[in-house]
């Protein structure tokens, strides 16, 4: 099943696509008028030249790309960046380089991937006690595991 998003894209710019069939993440790619050097520990947000209109109930995800986090230390910022059904800006990927060496990034480089997911509102039902469990109020480092 897919969902309908409206896109919009400035010259030159094409639609995120999927690298294989397979791919759950639709490439994200940097529009650049030349290379933008990130440092070790360097924050800079990059834009895409991609807007989006993404249905009411739904959310764009944007995450890091795992070749760039593990090879060189690049990531974002926020970890999973949300993008709100309301907002019809251009689309901001914020990298961080936790590597230690520089990283150039170039015109047009796969720097994030988006997913489109739904999500439900919430209706909230206050108590004064839950049920019961095993875990309890267990939390870090709870479960034995380390």
């Amino acid at each position: 099943m897919a969902v309908t998003v409206k896109i919009k894209t400035e010259a030159g710019i094409e639609a995120p696509t999927k690298a294989t069939k397979g791919s759950a993440g639709y490439d994200i790619r940097a529009k650049l008028d030349e290379d933008v050097s990130l440092a070790p520990g360097e924050r800079k947000l990059f834009k895409t030249g991609i807007y989006l209109e993404i249905p009411e109930g739904y959310e764009a995800q944007m995450r890091p790309r795992s070749g760039l986090a593990i090879k060189h230390g690049i990531t974002l910022i926020n970890a999973v960046g949300t993008i709100d059904s309301d907002y019809r800006g251009e689309i901001m990927i914020p990298l961080v380089n936790l590597g230690s060496e520089e990283f150039v990034v170039k015109n047009g480089e796969r720097i994030a991937q988006m997913i489109i997911a739904k999500y439900e509102d919430i209706l909230w039902d206050e108590e004064s006690s839950f049920t019961g469990t095993e875990r309890g109020t267990g939390g870090f480092g709870s479960t034995g595991e380390e």
